[in-house]
């Protein structure tokens, strides 16, 4: 297959490439051939930038389950540490990816490899460890919106705890 490699050596923070492209929903993205669909990225809950030409840099980075890069926004790609002249740049498309359009059994050899890829794999709360602030932003505010829903979880179970505590001493 196709990868990018680094032709020189490329700093923390650096920015990668850019995806481009035309805007689709799910709905358009499933009736467009393979080859369109492989070289698509999901920027929003159902939109998806679509590459219009098959030399798009961008489009042939491959994932890992031990990234070197990560998302600054939702088109950028930037190095998440010192990357070696000839390393191979890589993402983990759980920062990208929030839908199964584009699932498969992942091949990348890393220590942590997940074995499989897929659109639930932003919700693993060890990778919101390991790539905060490298989310798509619409990845992120989900992620968000699941810490504060775990966390009022928590406390009304806390409440309802206490509540039982002070019931038995009534009783």
């Amino acid at each position: 297959g196709y990868a990018v490699y680094a032709s020189e050596p490329i700093a923390k923070g650096e920015l990668l490439v850019m995806w481009s492209g035309t805007l689709v929903d799910s709905t358009k993205l499933e009736t467009l051939p393979d080859a369109f669909r492989r070289h698509s990225l999901q920027v929003e809950d159902d939109l998806f930038l679509v590459s219009l030409t098959d030399s798009e840099p961008a489009d042939y980075v491959n994932h890992s389950c031990n990234p070197n890069a990560g998302l600054s926004g939702q088109i950028s790609l930037v190095s998440m540490r010192d990357i070696r002249a000839g390393e191979e740049i890589t993402y983990d498309y759980a920062m990208s990816d929030g839908s199964g359009y584009d699932e498969f059994d992942c091949s990348c050899g890393a220590a942590q490899c997940r074995g499989h890829v897929g659109g639930k794999d932003w919700r693993n709360e060890a990778l919101w460890v390991r790539y905060a602030g490298f989310y798509s932003p619409y990845l992120a505010v989900r992620i968000v919106r699941m810490k504060n829903r775990r966390r009022a979880q928590l406390r009304r179970a806390r409440i309802d705890g206490l509540g039982k505590s002070a019931s038995l001493l009534t009783t």
